[in-house]
């Protein structure tokens, strides 16, 4: 392990070079217009691979965007760890936001990241911790301390819900079969205070549409006799929470894992600054479920939240109008043990229920999937737990997350096996948003960690 190492440090500054021109190509999988970009890189992404030392590596073609697969083969005899990610990224809007062009990555340094951060899109969410996987794996290889056989699945549809993923998992069960899956798509308490995400919050997407009268209306002539979409939407969403930040839906909450006072008070060793939480986001007042931490709303609890609002005139100066129609986009994060199907059936009845006579509704699902977890007592946990005390100094905290990441309650369905999530970014790393950052620090500490991972993880698997 020890040349490895050395290898890696050797080769620091040509891992973060070729970073850089991955994340240089504008991979946004929800945008059409940028279809060959997201092959560009699927593309790129094979020839690194190649590069690396697989014995081959493979595009695969979905009805979106294609799925890159590769391995390597050392024994059969060995454990085969199946390494998750995805190069697709979210779209880079608003622009004028940034503070450097989202697809032009520059190093900076911050306050957080005082060896300095590359901005880009995607640089933390998901091509740095991806790309953390093929250096590490390069370095095994290179130095011949491959010590457990593996695959790699590199998706491109991630950030719009996966839509191809799970028929494709399920027509490749045998191709992908393995011992455990390896992501690094989360993050860390901070940079000195490791931790693995041991569960994640699931997801229900949907979008509804108000309609009132058949057409855009005079406001001066109609304002006041007809209802207005708009405010009647308003008024909808207001209801779907009480005072107390509990959801209204009738049933949402008889799925819902409550966790033990014993566990919550385990959680509630992770360090956390409510001032500094609050600072961070410019505001004077969390907010959020009664009864529950910060930490807790946002890991072990569901929530509702509008993610956009639209209908009407929009635009330069004013226009009259009452429109005919309103729209918004919702989403609910999901615990253990609810199921999206099930949320999406009680939120469209509900929410019809809501509506008065005066107005017609619409609810569409869109995305969504199901919460995991992952244990903590198994060979492959405590081969990551070993690996990130090794490289940090200090033992990682087992931590739940709020995000979803459909790859745990998929691969755990389809092919048995659990996932670990050993992630390296930083919740401040401004994902989905601008200014998306991912420190140096962390990218080459991913890169360091990694090999251990392997080396414990086939000790621990022979052992057992």
């Amino acid at each position: 392990m020890q040349t490895v190492q050395h290898y890696i440090e050797s080769n620091k500054k040509r891992y973060l070079n070729e970073l850089m021109d991955l994340l240089r190509i504008p991979s946004v999988s929800a945008d059409p217009s940028f279809a060959p970009e997201v092959r560009k890189t699927a593309e790129h992404v094979k020839s690194k691979l190649i590069d690396a030392g697989v014995d081959f590596a493979e595009i695969h073609e979905t009805p979106l965007h294609p799925i890159v697969y590769a391995e390597k083969t050392i024994d059969k005899t060995l454990p085969t760890v199946l390494v998750y990610g995805h190069y697709d990224v979210q779209p880079a809007d608003p622009l004028n936001l940034w503070d450097s062009p989202p697809f032009e990555p520059k190093i900076k340094k911050t306050k957080t990241h005082p060896m300095g951060a590359i901005f880009a899109r995607g640089s933390c969410d998901d091509k740095g911790q991806t790309f953390m996987h093929i250096a590490a794996f390069e370095a095994m290889v290179k130095n011949n301390n491959l010590p457990c056989n593996v695959k790699f699945v590199i998706e491109g549809e991630e950030e719009v819900g996966s839509p191809s993923f799970r028929p494709w998992v399920e027509a490749n069960k045998k191709k992908l079969a393995c011992d455990v899956v390896l992501c690094s798509d989360t993050s860390i308490i901070d940079n000195k205070t490791p931790s693995i995400t041991s569960g994640v919050r699931g997801l229900a997407y949907m979008e509804v549409e108000v309609t009132g009268p058949n057409r855009d209306l005079h406001s001066g002539v109609y304002g006041g006799g007809v209802a207005n979409p708009i405010n009647v939407l308003c008024q909808m969403i207001a209801k779907l929470q009480d005072k107390n930040g509990r959801i209204t839906i009738k049933g949402f909450y008889d799925d819902v894992l409550e966790e033990t006072t014993e566990a919550r008070t385990e959680m509630a060793k992770a360090p956390f600054n409510l001032s500094k939480f609050k600072k961070d986001l410019g505001i004077a007042k969390e907010q959020g479920e009664k009864g529950y931490s910060t930490n807790e709303r946002t890991s072990i609890r569901p929530s509702l939240d509008v993610n956009g609002i639209w209908g009407g005139y929009t635009g330069a100066g004013s226009k009259t109008v009452l429109p005919s129609k309103a729209y918004a986009k919702i989403s609910m994060r999901l615990v253990p043990y609810m199921r999206s199907e099930k949320i999406y059936e009680l939120f469209e009845k509900h929410f019809v229920s809501l509506a008065p006579k005066s107005v017609k509704v619409k609810v569409t699902p869109h995305h969504g999937g199901e919460p995991g977890v992952t244990p903590t007592n198994t060979p492959e946990y405590r081969a990551a737990h070993l690996a990130m005390a090794k490289t940090f100094g200090k033992d990682p905290i087992p931590k739940r997350e709020g995000g979803y990441i459909p790859i745990v309650s998929l691969f755990k369905d389809v092919l048995n096996v659990d996932s670990i999530l050993m992630g390296f970014g930083l919740n401040s790393d401004d994902i989905h948003s601008p200014n998306e950052h991912y420190g140096v620090f962390n990218f080459y500490k991913g890169i360091e960690t990694i090999p251990y991972f392997y080396e414990n993880y086939a000790k621990l698997k022979k052992g057992k």
